[in-house]
């Protein structure tokens, strides 16, 4: 509920500060007296797209504040929570435009875009006129309007749940078509490649031992020689042989030597076990460098493949293996593929049934609520005189979305056989009005915590339709708030809460003001709607009957 506004320097206002109450809160006052700026001032803080040029000549900037209740579980929190703003039970809004037409807002003292008011205000304050396209005259919210007021909430949650599998079995699908035909595209390649390496077979490693063996073999016939003497100068016929002569011949003496030729004795034993060991190892490394000529060329033949095979797919030798699985996986995907094709397919056609199935749901319970809100609109249009209207919520296919598959409109006709159409386009000014505050009444008991706000709807009607007009006001004020500007003196009368707008000159500046009126005021005020600018007896007698009926 809105609580007060704050305005200073917009346009022809330098400071107003008003207090409104629950209820049916009216404004009245001559044409041009300001009335309009209220609005166009509520709804600047508001974040609402109006005029460019809302600050009073003469000011450096203009300035308005608005404060709203905020209960617990008004949807104005989900909003601040999202926003990362502080949610209170007062909610205070706060917005300024310099002379340069820069604008800033604050929610609660903390900065905020204009995206960000105008989602709040969707939540806190709902208008309705002649010409206001943000409400019931928008087709856009008809739909939800609908669903709102038939209590359809759940059956579109649950249609938005399938939509959204729906749209992830197709998502998943055109994911594996992409990527199948991508290997497709590449599977000659593939096939190739695959029996090229399976035929090469690489393994890790291999590389550097098939050229440590091919460079040991190019460079055996050269060292072969020399090793062959090394191991000749060790063996029985050379080193070990004389060492073993010596070992020999000393052991012969040994006894008549007391003992002085035992360390000579042992050092040579060790010496002979490390000769024996390297002429093993000299003999080893003969063998190593003993090859059939053609083991070259195989070897030679064999690294040269690999390395060929790796420059042709761009990798290293002894990632070969690895890139063969991984061309294998694509393979096995491939062969796979129309198979998981099929149960991609098979999933989305699931999940666009259950699709069908809550849409087709939701839209029977729409049309079952469209019919019961025509006829709670049809009983609403006899006491604003407009019995012989017809009013008609529409339910046509539409494209296929989260909410379903309807489009929605409400129309009118307004005689027995006329063509029906769109509000805005049958109905005349005061029978729009009439529409407009019928259906809003219809749909009252769905709104959550919103101020409603009426800018002359009660124009082009008089007599008993706008003393029905009124009361119909006031039934929609009870229990919640209602913000209504009007030059209708029965509406006027139905107020629980009157404030007058009026203009005055004040050294050649002309300044809008706001009046909270008392009750004596109420009946005056009243009585100047009646009878013009000179109040007489019987129009304050006329006044006085009208606020007490």
């Amino acid at each position: 509920m809105l609580r007060a506004l704050d305005i200073r320097d917009i346009l022809i206002i330098d400071h107003l500060e008003l207090a409104f109450q629950p209820g049916l809160n009216v404004l009245t006052g001559e044409t041009g007296a300001g009335k309009s700026i209220l609005l166009d001032s509520l709804g600047f803080v508001l974040g609402w797209r109006g005029r460019a040029e809302l600050v009073r000549q003469g000011a450096d900037q203009g300035e308005v504040v608005a404060e709203f209740d905020l209960p617990t579980g008004h949807p104005a929190r989900a909003v601040l929570d999202e926003a990362g703003l502080p949610a209170g039970d007062e909610l205070i809004l706060r917005r300024v435009n310099a002379r340069d037409g820069r604008k800033t807002a604050w929610v609660n003292d903390r900065r905020c875009s204009g995206e960000v008011l105008r989602r709040l205000s969707d939540t806190l304050v709902e208008l309705h006129g002649q010409h206001d396209d943000r409400g019931l005259l928008d087709p856009k919210g008809h739909r939800a309007l609908l669903d709102t007021y038939g209590g359809l909430d759940p059956l579109r949650a649950e249609t938005r749940t399938k939509w959204r599998a729906v749209a992830q079995a197709r998502k998943a699908l055109q994911a594996a078509e992409t990527a199948l035909d991508a290997v497709r595209a590449e599977e000659e390649f593939l096939r190739h490649a695959v029996a090229e390496l399976d035929a090469l077979d690489p393994q890790p490693g291999e590389e550097e031992t098939l050229d440590t063996r091919r460079r040991l073999m190019q460079q055996s016939e050269r060292i072969r020689e020399d090793i062959l003497r090394a191991h000749a100068a060790l063996g029985l016929d050379g080193a070990e042989g004389a060492a073993s002569d010596a070992l020999r011949w000393l052991e012969g003496v040994s006894d008549q030597a007391e003992g002085q030729l035992d360390a000579p004795m042992a050092a040579l034993g060790r010496a002979m076990v490390e000769l024996d060991e390297a002429t093993q190892g000299v003999a080893r490394c003969l063998d190593g460098l003993s090859f059939n000529p053609s083991e070259l060329e195989d070897c030679e033949e064999r690294l040269f493949a690999i390395r060929a095979m790796a420059r042709k797919h761009g990798v290293a030798a002894d990632d070969l293996g690895d890139f063969a699985t991984n061309l294998r996986g694509k393979l096995a995907a491939l062969d796979q593929g129309d198979a998981d094709i099929k149960a991609l397919a098979e999933d989305l056609a699931t999940a666009q049934a259950a699709y069908d199935a809550a849409a087709d749901a939701l839209s029977d319970a729409r049309t079952g609520a469209a019919k019961d809100l025509d006829h709670a609109v049809s009983a609403e249009l006899a006491p604003l005189k407009m019995e012989r209207a017809v009013f008609s919520t529409q339910i046509s296919p539409g494209d296929a979305g989260p909410d379903g598959r309807d489009t929605v409109t409400f129309t009118v006709a307004t005689n027995p056989g006329a063509p029906s159409g769109p509000l805005n386009k049958i109905a005349s000014g005061g029978e729009l009005s009439r529409f407009l505050l019928a259906l809003k009444v219809c749909l009252t008991g769905t709104d959550s915590g919103l101020t409603m706000i009426f800018d002359e709807i009660d124009r082009g009607v008089g007599g008993a339709t706008a003393d029905a007009v009124g009361r119909r006001l006031a039934q929609l004020a009870d229990g919640g708030q209602v913000l209504v500007v009007t030059h209708s003196p029965q509406v006027a009368a139905r107020g629980a809460h009157h404030w007058r707008v009026q203009k005055k000159v004040t050294d050649d500046q002309t300044l809008s003001s706001v009046v909270p009126l008392t009750d004596r005021d109420r009946t005056d005020e009243i009585a100047r709607m009646l009878s013009g600018d000179r109040i007489t007896d019987e129009a304050r007698a006329a006044a006085t009957a009208l606020m007490a009926g």
